[in-house]
């Protein structure tokens, strides 16, 4: 028997009255400390067109925090390969791994992370933006890492030869039958498609085929936790993210706002029940409360590794959230059996 991994994804959340600089640098704080933690990899989630989100260009951030740790693994969660040329990807990632080998995940992911405005912007026409395209523009992505492979006489340098990871992640059933049909580990969105857990993970145990890769299906779930020394810390400190998630369905986002804005916002009955259901799931209070959340997620779903994301205003209560799971939590969470 051996313990689950856990391991960390953060968006670099801009807190009200601070700025994108500040941002980056507690991100920064924050991936030298669940280093030094023990968690077993960080990744950063793409987003655009979103104030309270610093996190826009992974792999630029990526060769910072890679210069600054020197264990963890980095990467990304994900890289939304419908704002990118398949081509550009594979170079960007293949010089994160020829600075630091074996430290490097490429997470894709099939949404474009932002606005249909945005994303037409980024990448600059409609091709390669539909779901239809999102399996070949994948396999065009995986062969430029792979001789042979590709498109002919165009070579990824750095990236031929140079391989990060790659993964796939979802948040409903099409990129769980994706993962399992070429063999590829899973990363599932729970911290926001909670309702949709069980059924993906299933169809990607279902579909899964050894590969090259993998010989056995690898699922990670990625879970919201807040953890502090009362139930009732960890619910003060979570209203910041619920109403920025709020405002974001709203089609008004911003940055993030303090607990104390947070808890003297007027909501209505119907956005306090958006709140709550969202929640639901996720792993919110006390170590001794996280502990029973966290093993249930793991007893219902298997997982192999779950990864934790934590949205609060103040980097310290964010670290903090992470130095009490590993100190308190992980050492009580259910194991799983060894490959």
């Amino acid at each position: 028997m051996t313990s689950v991994p856990l391991s960390v994804l953060d968006l670099a959340p801009v807190a009200e009255g601070s700025d994108n600089g500040t941002a980056l640098a507690h991100t920064t704080a924050l991936a030298k400390r669940v280093e030094e933690l023990g968690y077993h990899r960080l990744w950063v989630a793409e987003h655009h067109n979103m104030p309270g989100i610093a996190s826009s260009a992974p792999a630029v951030l990526l060769a910072h925090l890679a210069a600054q740790t020197s264990t963890i693994r980095l990467g990304s969660g994900g890289v939304m390969l419908p704002n990118h040329a398949p081509l550009v990807v594979a170079e960007q990632f293949g010089t994160l791994v020829a600075l630091h080998p074996d430290r490097i995940d490429l997470g894709i992911g099939r949404a474009p992370g932002t606005d249909q405005i945005t994303a037409l912007a980024l990448r600059r026409s409609v091709e390669g933006l539909s779901a239809e395209d999102f399996p070949q523009e994948l396999a065009r992505l995986i062969g430029y890492f792979e001789a042979g492979s590709g498109q002919p006489r165009v070579t990824a340098v750095p990236g031929r030869g140079d391989a990060p990871a790659v993964w796939l992640l979802g948040s409903s059933d099409f990129s769980a039958r994706l993962a399992g049909r070429l063999g590829l580990p899973f990363s599932f969105a729970h911290h926001f498609s909670a309702a949709n857990t069980d059924l993906a993970l299933d169809l990607y145990r279902a579909e899964f085929r050894p590969s090259k890769w993998l010989a056995e299906p690898y699922a990670m779930v990625a879970v919201s936790a807040v953890c502090a020394d009362t139930d009732e810390r960890a619910e003060y400190l979570s209203l910041p993210s619920g109403l920025s998630f709020l405002r974001l369905r709203q089609g008004r986002p911003g940055r993030m706002p303090s607990p104390a804005d947070a808890a003297a916002y007027p909501f209505s009955p119907l956005e306090l029940e958006f709140i709550r259901a969202r929640r639901e799931g996720q792993a919110l209070g006390s170590p001794e409360t996280v502990t029973e959340q966290l093993n249930a997620l793991l007893r219902r779903t298997k997982a192999d590794e779950l990864m934790l994301t934590t949205l609060v205003f103040d980097v310290e209560d964010r670290i903090r959230s992470f130095e009490l799971i590993a100190e308190q939590v992980a050492p009580k969470l259910v194991t799983r059996e060894s490959p």
